[in-house]
């Protein structure tokens, strides 16, 4: 057990709510979590840590001390302390003993048995990998980085909450970031602030949105702007007109997939026509968990994984480098579960990204216009280069760095 989690427990069993407060907040940082869940129950109060994209939990205290808890927080994000029938949004900032600067994003909720907290912890001192950091190879690096030296035209990036888009836009930004261009973002909020970039936060509750921000972008001279997220026909009628006007658009969508993120822009009532001159390509993605290097063990797979995953690699791109003897191979891994002091027994230690980049090419603004089906597009999609996030999963769990498990619990079998 750390000396923090000890720490956490004394100061629950003292009833040092200042105490209970900071080392949930230090405990937190130490194990890498990326959101502190507080959760009132019936007869507990229990708190779950999101790490590694899977909550683990880890205390419980009683119910008795748990408006305290909540007041304390709150005064720590200027918050109402006396209205508890709302839900409430605020901001903190800590400073580790470490020195490392983190900004806490604070949500409350009513509940029946009291205000349950939910606090993401952003490090505001961290650096942004670079794009092949962050788990991009291959024909997908290779893509996004032409449509990055592209002068305009938009870059989509689509995926669920949480799945790192912003760190991939980010990634993307500072690359482009010289004293030669001016870079505007508008973003709801500015989760990580860099410089040389002029960052805009929108307030939706003024009429200040994503579609007039990037209004508004437009007259500040941009060579590059990055829109937080296109959520409606305005935003991205304006976004669209901003490629066309010369400049270079960021933004990121929810989707399952870089093939239907087509089919809501066309849905929204954008025309065909419009959108294959503007998109330069669209960035799918999803986080797995990174096998811990020290205690993965080789697996057997099961026939129809098996097969499945034949299926995958018979349908790659030739172009798209892979080590053929570990496809031939065909040797996975997965968690051992043993005693295991660098991931405390979990089996993974970190997250990596899957990637499915589709650059737009002559041949699919031909069946975007005479209105093809998602499949037909797809099939030619990946007949032209592109890599489906199964395959990009597929790749890494044969490098070792995540289990087929992860890789299908987030990408969808190809079973075409």
């Amino acid at each position: 057990m750390s000396n923090k989690l000890q720490s956490l427990q004394d100061a629950i069993v003292a009833g040092n709510i200042p105490q209970l407060v900071m080392m949930c907040v230090s405990h937190a940082i130490e194990i890498r979590t990326s959101d502190i869940h507080i959760e009132p129950l019936k007869n507990t109060v229990q708190m779950r840590f999101r790490v590694d994209g899977v909550l683990r939990r880890i205390v419980e205290y009683p119910p008795n001390i748990h408006p305290a808890v909540v007041s304390r927080i709150k005064i720590m994000s200027n918050l109402k302390i006396d209205e508890q029938r709302l839900p409430q949004d605020g901001r903190a900032q800590v400073t580790t003993e470490e020195g490392r600067e983190m900004d806490l994003r604070v949500s409350t909720l009513p509940t029946p048995n009291g205000e349950k907290i939910v606090m993401r912890i952003q490090d505001k001192s961290r650096e942004i990998p670079k794009l092949d950091a962050l788990g991009l190879q291959g024909n997908a690096l290779k893509y996004l980085n032409k449509a990055l030296d592209l002068p305009n035209g938009i870059i989509l990036v689509t995926g669920p909450t949480g799945s790192g888009k912003t760190t991939t836009l980010y990634s993307s930004l500072t690359k482009l970031n010289t004293p030669e261009v001016n870079i505007l973002t508008i973003e709801d909020p500015v989760e990580i602030q860099l410089d040389g970039l002029n960052q805009s936060q929108v307030h939706p509750d003024i009429g200040y949105n994503f579609a007039f921000g990037l209004r508004t972008a437009l007259r500040q001279d941009p060579d590059i702007i990055m829109v937080g997220e296109i959520r409606d026909l305005e935003t991205v009628n304006v976004a669209i007109e901003a490629a066309l006007t010369g400049h270079l658009v960021f933004s990121t969508i929810h989707t399952n997939s870089a093939v239907e993120t087509l089919t809501r822009i066309l849905n929204m009532g954008v025309p065909a026509f419009l959108l294959t001159a503007t998109i330069n390509a669209i960035v799918a993605q999803r986080l797995v968990r990174r096998l811990c290097e020290k205690c993965r063990q080789p697996l057997q797979l099961d026939s129809v994984t098996l097969e499945r995953v034949k299926i995958a690699l018979s349908k790659l791109h030739p172009d798209e480098p892979i080590d053929q003897a570990k496809a031939a191979g065909m040797q996975f891994y997965g968690p051992s579960g043993a005693a295991c002091e660098v991931c405390n027994g979990v089996g993974y230690f970190g997250r990596v990204g899957i990637y499915e980049v589709m650059p737009m090419n002559n041949e699919l603004r031909q069946m975007i216009v005479k209105n093809a089906t998602n499949l037909e597009i797809s099939d030619t999609a990946m007949k032209t280069g592109m890599v489906s996030l199964e395959q990009s999963g597929i790749i890494k769990a044969l490098d070792g760095q995540t289990s087929l498990e992860e890789v299908y619990a987030v990408a969808r079998p190809d079973l075409s």
